[in-house]
């Protein structure tokens, strides 16, 4: 197991919480659309959550129904058999936190946050307005805020949202044509990139 920090440590992590939207997204016609939870998606955020030390990761569905499988899933891993079974996979779990809308999210995190707190949303898209991973890490060092790093699922965050964050990163770009990584995928480079030594 790793050597976690010591409790109270302050890390550049613990100013940036991920945030997993399965609404308000877009398919592939760019209708907003809610996308349904995958519980790959759930391990895997999880699991980068507690490598990189990033705040807490926010879960975002409207739906009731995915709501229930989200704590059904998060409850096996942290109070159930699973959590027994595998003590590193709770560790991970214990990081996810549940809303049913992005609003609930902010209400939550600036009611926690002695600083302000930035929305900062992530697209394979690239408009030539955005914000250099370099220039989020130089904030996330001087600890200027807390940073809600918004990742869309489906074909990602849709177009309305993407003009009332406060901050859109940089495309993750390999160089090539294709760019449509899997969320987790992103969510892996893009926090590397900003968290990484």
């Amino acid at each position: 197991m790793a050597n976690w920090p010591e409790a109270g440590r302050i890390v550049n992590g613990s100013y940036l919480n991920p945030v997993l939207l399965h609404y308000p997204v877009e398919d592939k016609d760019g209708n907003e659309i809610t996308a349904a939870v995958t519980n790959l998606d759930l391990h895997d955020l999880a699991r980068i959550a507690i490598t990189y030390q990033t705040g807490d990761v926010w879960v975002v569905t409207p739906v009731v129904e995915q709501q229930q499988l989200v704590k059904k899933i998060i409850e096996h891993w942290t109070s159930g058999i699973g959590a027994r079974r595998n003590p590193d996979r709770k560790l991970a779990f214990a990081k996810l936190r549940l809303a049913g809308s992005l609003a609930e999210v902010m209400e939550e995190v600036n009611a926690d946050a002695a600083l302000p707190v930035f929305t900062v949303s992530t697209s394979a898209r690239k408009t030539g307005s955005e914000t250099s991973f370099d220039d989020l890490r130089s904030c996330l060092n001087q600890g200027r805020g807390r940073y809600l790093l918004l990742f869309g699922t489906a074909w990602g965050i849709s177009r309305k949202l993407q003009q009332q964050v406060d901050y859109r990163l940089e495309p993750v770009q390999a160089g090539a044509g294709y760019n449509h990584l899997p969320v987790r995928a992103a969510a892996a480079i893009t926090i590397d990139r900003l968290l990484g030594r």
